[in-house]
C-alpha cells in the first residue's frame, strides 16, 4: 500500500460526512479498539505479574538444576564425580539432598511431611533460608538433629517451631528386601526438635520439614554415596542447558538431569495455556469492535460513491480503490491501537507504582495486582489488531473495488 492510498484514506477520515451516523459509528468502532487493545494488554500484563511471582516463589525451593534417579529412589554420587562439578566455572553452588515421607508426631497431632535431609551448602543454593518467618536457619547435627518445619506442617502438628520445647517423634521407612514389614528393621523412630518456620507457598509449606542430611541417612541405613538427587545453582540460570550437557558427560545416561522447567513442567504448561486461553476470549472484544469497522467502512463505500466515480474517470484501477478502503480500516486500527497501547502504559504504571488495585482476600505476599509489562505482548496485541481490522476492512474494501469494476462494465 502505497502513501497516496494512506492519503485518500485519511482525507475520507477527517472529511465531515453527510450522514452523521457514519461519524458516530466511525468513533464507535475506534473507542471499542481502544478498549479492546488496553484490555488485552493490561491483563496480559497482570497475568505476566502473577506468573512473575509465581515463578519466583518456585525459584524459591527448586534450584536451577535438579540430579536424580531414572528409576528408584537413590543414586550413587562418588568423590571423584563431585570433583568434576566442582571444575564447572557456570556451578555457584550445589547440595546432596536425602528425601523421604517421614510421619511427625506431636502428642495427638500428626503429619505425613516429605523430609528433606540437606548438608551445609544447601542454604547457599536454595533459596529457603532467605524466606525463614520464625527461629533461625539451624539443621542441628546428626545426634542432636533439628527441623525446619514449613508453615503448614507447623499448623497441622500444633506447634511453634522456635518455641517448642518438647521433642517430636518422627519416623522413617527403610528400604526393605522382603514384602512383610518388619517394625523393628524396616522403621525408623527416632526424636527431633524444630528450629524454625519457612513460608514460601502452600505446596512447600504444607508439605517439606527440613533437616540433617547425615541424620537421615543414618535413619534410612544409606551408604556413604547414596543420595536421593543433587541440587545446583548456577551464576546464570540462562546456561542451564549448556551445564546440563556438561552434566551428562560427568554422570551418564543412568542419571535425570532435570532444569526448572522440567522439574516444574505442568506448572508452566498450565501457566502457558490459561495465557493463550485469556488471550482469546478477550480477543472477542476485538471481533465485536471489527463488527462496528465493518458497518463503518460499509456506510462510506456508500457515501463516497461519486468518489469512487471520479477515481474511476482518473484512471484509479480496481485494485488502487480497494487499497484505499483498506487503509481507512488500517488507520482505525492504527489510532484505536495505537491510543490502546498507550492507554494501558499509563494505566500499568500508575499501579506498579501507587498500587492503586489493591486484592481482596488479605494475601500474605502481597496486596495489590502485580503488573509487569512487556514487549512481546504490545507486538502480540498490535498484530492482532492489525490483521482483525485487515479483515474487517477486506470486505467493504472489496464492495468499493466491485463498484469501481461495475462502472467500468458499463
Amino acid at each position: 500500500m502505497s502513501l497516496l492510498n494512506f492519503l485518500f484514506a485519511w482525507r475520507y477520515f477527517k472529511a465531515k460526512k453527510s450522514t452523521n451516523a457514519i461519524n458516530i459509528i466511525s468513533w464507535i468502532s475506534i473507542i471499542a479498539v481502544v478498549i479492546g487493545t488496553a484490555a488485552l494488554i493490561l491483563v496480559l500484563s497482570v497475568f505476566n505479574g502473577f506468573e512473575g511471582l509465581v515463578k519466583s516463589l518456585y525459584s524459591t525451593f527448586y534450584t536451577d538444576l535438579k540430579i536424580s534417579p531414572v528409576t528408584g529412589k537413590t543414586i550413587l554420587i562418588t568423590p571423584a564425580q563431585i570433583q568434576k562439578i566442582k571444575s564447572l566455572k557456570e556451578i555457584k553452588n550445589y547440595s546432596l539432598v536425602v528425601e523421604e515421607k517421614a510421619l511427625l508426631q506431636n502428642g495427638d497431632y500428626q503429619s505425613v511431611v516429605y523430609l528433606k535431609g540437606v548438608d551445609d551448602n544447601y542454604r547457599y543454593t536454595s533459596g529457603v533460608a532467605g524466606h525463614l518467618v520464625k527461629g533461625n536457619y539451624d539443621l542441628g547435627t546428626v545426634d542432636t538433629p533439628k527441623l525446619i518445619l514449613g508453615a503448614g506442617v507447623e499448623n497441622a502438628i500444633h506447634i511453634l517451631a522456635d518455641r517448642n520445647l518438647f521433642t517430636l517423634k518422627i519416623y522413617l521407612p527403610r528400604k526393605s528386601n522382603t514384602e512383610q514389614i518388619n517394625l523393628l528393621e524396616d522403621i525408623s523412630a527416632d526424636t527431633i526438635n524444630t528450629s524454625g518456620t519457612f513460608l514460601i507457598q502452600e505446596d512447600f509449606d504444607n508439605k517439606y520439614g527440613i533437616t540433617n542430611i547425615d541424620f537421615v541417612k543414618r535413619a534410612l541405613k544409606l551408604n556413604p554415596d547414596e543420595f536421593s538427587n543433587l541440587e545446583i545453582a548456577l551464576y546464570d540460570p540462562g546456561k542451564a542447558d549448556m551445564v546440563k550437557q556438561d552434566l551428562k558427560k560427568i554422570f551418564g545416561s543412568n542419571y535425570l538431569i532435570q532444569d526448572r522447567f522440567e522439574q516444574n513442567r505442568s506448572l508452566y504448561s498450565v501457566m502457558n495455556l490459561e495465557r493463550w486461553v485469556i488471550y482469546g476470549i478477550l480477543c472477542l472484544i476485538l471481533v465485536v469492535a471489527a463488527f462496528n469497522m465493518v458497518g463503518a467502512l460499509t456506510m462510506l463505500v456508500l457515501e463516497k460513491q461519486k468518489d469512487i466515480s471520479v477515481l474511476h474517470a482518473l484512471g484509479g484501477n480496481r485494485k488502487f480503490i480497494q487499497k484505499i478502503f483498506l487503509c481507512e480500516g488500517l488507520l482505525i486500527a492504527i489510532i484505536g491501537g495505537g491510543s490502546g497501547m498507550l492507554l494501558a502504559w499509563l494505566i500499568a504504571l500508575a499501579q506498579i507504582h501507587l498500587h492503586l488495585i489493591s486484592l481482596q482476600g488479605g494475601s500474605f505476599l502481597i496486596d495489590y495486582f502485580p503488573v509487569q509489562l512487556r514487549m512481546m505482548d504490545f507486538l502480540l496485541v498490535g498484530a492482532t489488531v492489525f490483521i482483525i481490522a485487515l479483515l474487517a476492512s477486506w470486505i467493504p474494501a472489496r464492495k468499493a473495488a466491485l463498484y469501481e469494476f461495475s462502472l467500468r462494465s458499463e
